[in-house]
């Protein structure tokens, strides 16, 4: 793929990826599905321009994301653990063996997502409704249930890849005279 073509799929995943999490402040019930929907759009840059663009992607998504969304949950999350999370998923794939690959991914992912939220608690001051409502010992099962959906998220994102690879590669390549 030529510098140029991967500049524009680059501009083109990144402004549909900040325009996808601004839909987070309208629907404050997409706080997570938005940032998650935001970076499988990373999915072909990955694919045809490779993990170091993918990584430009992201790190302009995240500024821009953390600077101008007006749902900061939805930003960060996107920031600390979804927009790299489809780079990373490869790279791991491609190193590890099954069982160590997935207890690498489960513990990024809650180390991640505590991280997000000892950020958004503690330096920005974003309630924590269900800490306040029920004490420190919702912790450990809002982790349990997030490991199970991120598990969820991740089969998805592999059965998303397949489908590039399968169907449409061949449609995008034409679109980007690829091929």
């Amino acid at each position: 793929m030529k510098k140029g073509a991967k500049t524009a799929l680059g501009a083109i995943v990144g402004a549909l990826s900040v325009s996808l999490m601004f839909s987070a402040a309208l629907l404050p019930m997409f706080t997570y599905a938005v940032p998650a929907a935001a970076a499988v759009l990373l999915i072909p840059v990955v694919i045809e321009a490779g993990k170091k663009w993918a990584a430009g992607v992201y790190a302009a998504v995240s500024m821009l994301g953390v600077l101008t969304v007006p749902d900061k949950e939805a930003a960060l999350m996107y920031a600390f653990f979804f927009g790299y999370y489809p780079i990373i998923k490869a790279f791991l794939e491609q190193k590890l063996p099954s069982v160590a690959c997935w207890a690498v991914k489960i513990v990024l992912f809650n180390v991640s997502v505590t991280a997000a939220y000892f950020l958004m608690v503690k330096l920005l001051g974003l309630p924590f409704d269900e800490l306040e409502r029920y004490g420190a010992a919702i912790i450990p099962a809002l982790l349990g249930i997030g490991t199970a959906a991120f598990v969820l998220y991740d089969y998805a994102l592999t059965k998303m890849v397949g489908t590039y690879l399968v169907k449409w590669q061949k449609v995008f390549r034409k679109i980007f005279k690829l091929a």
